[in-house]
């Protein structure tokens, strides 16, 4: 069921234009290579990654598409939405329209991080893409073939971008940053049982600010191609460490 529903959605590859696509040469993967972009709120890190999925041809996932994919294998947007804020949720009762809880799930907060982590699986299976999010830098941990990459920018610079970008006031950025943070924090840790932004789990940190979306991603596409170079040279790229 998972699968099909993946397949029917054909993995929504990210049609991206190519205007404003960096100057470099990038030369296209033959092997199979995941990108797994963990960010900061307001830093960039989704537009930064569509960039890279572009210059790489690569397939692009994002909240949304793991979300759309998770609603059609049975999970309704209600318990979405507190999932996303890292809310347990109990019980084993359906809504109307919705199946789920097979008896060995223990509550519903158990199956929606399953179906979550089996979507992020399936999807890195099917071909070389750039995922943002999801905790998918935890959950690919032991995929030999993926580089994982955490995007962050300073507070203010974050603050511009959230004004910028929903034309609120200062204030209201700073709430909603804060807001976005402490959900953020809360889902990976329900997750993963361990701290979001977690260092020791990523082969790059960067802050978005310095460079900005087509420079960050133009540096970050430089170890890619680096790390893919190193994988497959050297005969250690496998689909799982140590199998």
């Amino acid at each position: 069921m998972l699968f099909q529903s993946i397949r029917g959605l054909a993995l929504e590859r990210m049609q991206i234009s190519e205007k404003g696509s960096i100057e470099i040469h990038m030369k296209e993967l033959n092997n199979h290579l995941v990108v797994s972009v963990g960010c900061e709120y307001a830093c960039g890190g989704a537009a930064i990654g569509r960039v890279i999925a572009r210059d790489l041809k690569m397939a692009y996932y994002d909240r949304h598409i793991v979300d759309r994919i998770m609603e059609q294998v049975g999970v309704s947007p209600a318990l979405l939405s507190l999932a996303e804020k890292g809310i347990d949720i109990s019980g084993l009762r359906s809504e109307p329209g919705y199946s789920y809880a097979p008896t060995h799930y223990k509550n519903l907060t158990d199956r929606m991080v399953y179906i979550q982590k089996e979507v992020i699986k399936k999807l890195a299976e099917r071909s070389s893409c750039v995922i943002i999010g999801r905790c998918s830098d935890y959950i690919l941990r032991d995929r030999s073939d993926t580089l994982n990459v955490y995007i962050y920018g300073p507070k203010q610079y974050r603050l511009e971008n959230v004004m910028n970008e929903l034309h609120v006031d200062e204030k209201k950025a700073e709430e909603l940053i804060l807001e976005n943070d402490d959900n953020l924090h809360a889902r990976y840790l329900q997750i993963t049982g361990t701290d979001w932004g977690e260092r020791h789990n990523r082969q790059m940190l960067i802050d978005s600010s310095v460079l900005g979306v087509e420079g960050t991603a133009k540096y970050i596409e430089e170890l890619i191609l680096a790390f893919y170079d190193k994988i497959y040279s050297s005969g250690e790229a496998l689909p799982e460490k140590g199998a």
